[in-house]
C-alpha cells in the first residue's frame, strides 16, 4: 500500500535524474531488488543503458546482464538471439544455438528499443514473460527460464498500442514499473559533473579545463543528450591539442529537426 501511494503521487512514473548506482532514488533500489519487470523511457542518448546496468547491479541477481538492441538486428536474428534454435532447424543451422534468455539464467535481460520489435516477435516474447519458458526453433521441449526483464524505448508505447503497432498485453507485462530519464536539457545541473567525468576519462595529455567551458555547455540544448555531451568533450580535447580546453574548442553538432 505504501508503494502504491508513492507511485500514485508520481503518476505511476518515477523520474530518475542520475541513473548511476549512487544517484538513483532509494525507491529505485527497492524496485531493483524485486522481480518486477521495468520499463525505462527516455530520449535517445539519455542513459537508459546506464540505468539498466544500475538496476542489474543493485538487483543482487547472480546471473549476468545481457543486452540486445532490438533496432539493430534484422527480425530473424532477434528471434534466434532471444530464443535460440536446434541443429537442423533451418538451412544453415549446422549447430544448436543457446538463446539469450537461457544463457543468462539468474540474470537480467535488457531489451533496448523494445518499440522496434515486430508484432510476431512481441507475441513470442509475451509468452516467455508470462510462462517463464521458451521454445527454441526446431524443438518441441520448452525450457524454463529465470531472468529479469528490463526494457527501454524512446517511443510513446501507449500511443503505439493505440496505433496497433505494439501489443497491449506485452506493454502491461513490461510496465511493472516505469522509470523516466528526462532529457539533459531538463537536467542542466548534471552537466558539470558529467562533463568533468568525460574530460578526466579522455584526457591523456594533462590538458586543463577552462571554467568558461561550463557556461557554454550549460547554454546548449543538447538534442543528443548525454551521448552528445560526451562526444563534444572528447572532440574538444582533440581540438585543444593538450592545451587548455576552452569554449572555442566546443564544436556542437547542428540540430536536426
Amino acid at each position: 500500500p505504501a508503494v502504491r501511494r508513492f507511485l500514485d503521487f508520481l503518476g505511476d512514473k518515477l523520474r530518475v535524474d542520475d541513473p548511476t548506482p549512487t544517484g538513483v532514488p532509494g525507491f529505485v533500489r527497492e524496485v531493483a531488488r524485486s522481480a518486477t519487470s521495468i520499463l525505462i523511457q527516455g530520449e535517445s542518448g539519455v542513459g537508459t543503458d546506464v540505468l539498466a546496468e544500475t538496476l542489474h547491479t543493485l538487483s543482487g541477481r547472480t546471473g549476468e546482464l545481457a543486452r540486445i538492441n532490438c533496432a539493430a538486428l534484422a527480425e530473424p536474428l532477434i528471434e534466434s538471439e532471444l530464443f535460440g534454435y536446434e541443429k537442423g532447424a533451418f538451412t544453415g543451422a549446422v549447430t544448436s544455438k543457446v538463446g539469450l534468455l537461457v544463457s543468462v539464467q539468474g540474470g537480467t535481460v535488457f531489451l533496448d528499443e523494445i518499440g522496434e520489435l515486430s508484432l510476431g516477435t512481441q507475441a513470442k516474447l509475451l509468452r516467455a514473460i508470462e510462462s517463464r519458458e521458451i521454445l527454441r526453433l526446431g524443438s518441441t521441449k520448452p525450457i524454463l527460464i529465470d531472468v529479469r526483464f528490463v526494457a527501454a524505448t524512446n517511443r510513446d508505447l501507449p500511443q503505439e498500442v493505440a496505433a496497433k503497432r505494439f501489443r497491449q498485453d506485452l506493454y502491461f507485462r513490461l510496465d511493472g514499473i516505469t522509470l523516466v530519464i528526462p532529457p539533459l536539457r531538463e537536467r542542466r545541473d548534471r552537466i558539470p559533473a558529467l562533463a568533468l567525468r568525460f574530460f578526466e576519462a579522455a584526457n591523456k595529455t594533462a590538458a586543463r579545463l577552462s571554467p568558461a567551458v561550463f557556461e557554454a555547455l550549460h547554454a546548449h540544448d543538447w538534442p543528443g543528450n548525454v551521448r552528445e555531451l560526451k562526444a563534444v568533450v572528447e572532440r574538444g580535447l582533440l581540438l585543444a591539442r593538450g592545451g587548455e580546453l576552452g569554449p572555442q574548442h566546443l564544436a556542437f553538432s547542428p540540430r536536426v529537426d
